[in-house]
């Protein structure tokens, strides 16, 4: 995790704070499926962090949870567009422990879900940019593909959305 948030502040240019909440909705997990509804930890994740909503804080709740959406076999992780929440997992981010240095690509790939789904409580969508964090992907050889950081037109818009809402009076 310490990988993850020293990646979010280069990412963000700001301040994370590390904290363990564990636990989880239990209404979050479908049996048939034997995953996890993302939506609805994004719900538990906004309620469980009334302080960071005080402050305009965002969190992001990571998960070792398979996820899924009712659309998708799985997501690596979901957020709340232009919102506050968002969650990662790295069920699906974990290589085969014989990979070499799978410890590192983990770390890597995580930090990069964690950038992405933060981007989007900034508003951001998916961009066409094939290096930018905020790229689509479908697969772990997407998310290895991708620099970890926004593209210059990701961080524009992500400055933009921030003014909207400083002039829109909402924290």
């Amino acid at each position: 995790m310490e990988h993850a948030r020293a990646h979010l502040e280069d990412a963000f240019h700001d301040e994370v704070a590390l904290e363990a909440h564990p636990g989880a909705p239990e209404d979050a997990y479908d049996p048939r499926r034997g995953q996890h509804l993302s939506g609805r930890l994004l719900a538990w994740l906004a309620s469980e962090d009334s302080a960071g909503a005080a402050n305009g804080g965002r969190v992001v709740g990571v998960t070792e949870r398979d996820l899924f959406i009712p659309i998708l076999t799985f997501v690596f992780g979901e957020a709340q567009l232009g919102g506050r929440a968002a969650v990662a997992s790295f069920a699906r981010l974990r290589p085969p422990p014989s990979t070499p240095r799978a410890d590192a690509l983990l770390r890597s790939r995580l930090a990069k879900e964690c950038v992405h789904e933060l981007g989007h409580t900034w508003g951001l969508r998916h961009c066409d940019r094939p290096r930018c964090v905020m790229g689509r992907w479908a697969s772990v050889m997407d998310v290895d593909g991708k620099e970890g950081l926004f593209c210059a037109d990701c961080r524009a818009r992500m400055r933009d959305f921030e003014q909207r809402q400083r002039g829109s009076g909402q924290p």
